[in-house]
């Protein structure tokens, strides 16, 4: 059946750039790992058993694992303590569980079924084809000192267990967006053409002097300065990478922009932009690469308390994939309705969208 993981993948992440291996007969966890290695290319690997969610901190789990030289990292979540009345961690909140009989104790820590494994060394082992990671790897060679983990107490959920695969349903839904709940804690990721300044339907805006803010549009930034904690611009800039425009003038357009913010009382944080032409690019939209970038540069931005503000359905993938909150501005596309499966809120433009802000 994996045609219908494929289709699924083309369908909802058609920008995706991914591979794929098919196992002819089950290879068992450590065949199908093997497999997958094959068509790898970084020296290390992170594997995800798709069972489990974990909320993990990838690049602390990478500088651990190269830190200590290891062939396997294992991310690790202590085990929950029950009593009579289990209490189970789920998103900072306390979910009380009642049990008839008292319950014993259990300590240690859970194989979160998230790995980051040195491609080179494992390969090099020459298991057979058909083989299983946990006893015939983790088991066998763990007096070898060849692992290391990482604990964190963060969520954590199996859905291979059909009530918590029901639960999940419900915690992995993104909440409802209420513009009332904005406050310095949240951030803005704006689109730039089409959203602050005039677009150029059907071409490019090549030059300073082609850049035109929409009418009022610096003005706007006073307010929204004021209610948000941060600013970003994210925008894609193709012609750049296709030679209409030139790279200083995508420059000194991103400058006469920040100029008006800046004498309306406003400010933008940081713009980013991709000037690749392949859609597979992660840094262009739909692709997230922008928003994880912004993440990286300022670690206090919490993308579930984020808004992109955008005028196409290529910025409102891209909010969908980097989990922000989207609001589809219709300057240039009126023909988009609600409910869209990829828009939380729709308005006529940026001047709208900010006067609905208290």
């Amino acid at each position: 059946m994996h045609e219908v993981i494929l289709n699924w993948l083309q369908q909802e992440f058609p920008t995706l750039n991914f591979d794929y291996v098919v196992e002819d007969e089950p290879l068992g966890t450590g065949g199908a790992i093997q497999l997958a290695l094959t068509k790898a290319v970084t020296a290390d690997v992170f594997i995800a058993n798709g069972d489990t969610m974990f909320r993990f901190d990838a690049a602390a789990m990478l500088n651990q694992h190269i830190e200590k030289k290891v062939e396997c990292t294992l991310a690790l979540k202590p085990m929950q303590h029950f009593d009579r009345y289990g209490v189970v961690e789920i998103n900072d909140q306390q979910l009380i569980t009642s049990f008839k009989e008292k319950q014993y104790y259990e300590s240690g820590l859970i194989n979160a079924g998230l790995y980051l494994i040195n491609k080179q060394s494992f390969l090099a082992r020459n298991f057979p084809v058909k083989f299983s990671f946990e006893k015939d790897y983790l088991e066998q060679f763990v007096v070898d000192h060849i692992f290391s983990g990482l604990s964190r107490g963060a969520y954590f959920i199996d859905i291979g267990i059909p009530e918590d695969y029901n639960r999940a349903q419900s915690e992995f839904s993104k909440p409802e967006l209420h513009l009332s709940a904005i406050d310095k804690s949240w951030t803005l990721f704006l689109d730039r053409d089409g959203v602050i300044n005039h677009d150029n339907p059907g071409g490019y805006i090549t030059n300073a002097e082609e850049f035109r803010f929409t009418d009022g549009s610096p003005e706007l930034f006073e307010k929204l300065t004021g209610i948000f904690g941060r600013i970003i611009v994210v925008t894609n800039q193709r012609g750049v990478g296709r030679g209409i425009i030139q790279y200083d003038d995508l420059l000194a357009m991103n400058t006469k922009m920040l100029e008006g913010i800046r004498k309306a009382n406003g400010s933008v944080e940081k713009i980013y932009f991709c000037t690749d032409i392949d859609n597979t690019a992660f840094g262009r939209k739909p692709n997230p690469g922008m928003a994880l970038q912004a993440v990286k540069d300022f670690p206090d931005i919490d993308l579930g308390k984020s808004i992109i503000v955008g005028n196409s359905l290529s910025d409102m993938k891209f909010g969908r994939y980097a989990g922000l909150h989207t609001i589809f501005v219709s300057t240039t596309n009126k023909t988009v309705s609600l409910p869209h499966p990829d828009i939380d809120l729709m308005f006529e433009d940026l001047s709208s969208f900010t006067a609905s802000l208290k």
